[in-house]
């Protein structure tokens, strides 16, 4: 299906450009154009304006189509996936050591607060 959309995407591309330059210049851009040509009378140059907007119609439609079909075919990822996960039995010593590699940050974390947990605040000094 996308394939389909992309090779009628490219085809429309191709007579879009084709229809913009066969257009008379009205500004006489630099000068270039203007002049006598292939399609020349007034009657051609509704036809072209009216081929060009049918034509970006089409190409906008195509575009979005193409974006639609995208956003369905990507699978919804996660900042966490491929990241290696350490199971800890209570009371049991953990896997990595924090600041060693190996672990993730969330994991680190997790076992200096259990560390924090376990031991007992300092007594104060005498003075």
């Amino acid at each position: 299906m996308q394939t389909v959309i992309v090779v009628i995407h490219l085809m429309v591309v191709v007579a879009l450009i084709a229809v913009v330059l066969l257009q008379r210049s009205e500004g006489g851009a630099l000068g270039i154009g203007g002049g006598g040509g292939f399609m020349t009378g007034r009657g051609q140059a509704n036809a072209l304006t009216k081929a060009t907007a049918v034509l970006a119609t089409i190409f906008f439609i195509t575009s979005m189509a193409l974006t639609l079909i995208a956003n369905f075919s990507r699978a919804p990822s996660s900042i966490f996936e491929g990241t290696p996960t350490t199971t800890t039995e209570p009371g049991q010593a953990p896997a990595t050591a924090p600041g060693a590699p190996g672990g993730n940050l969330l994991d680190q974390l997790k076992q200096l607060e259990e560390r924090r947990q376990q031991t007992p605040p300092a007594a104060p000094a005498a003075p």
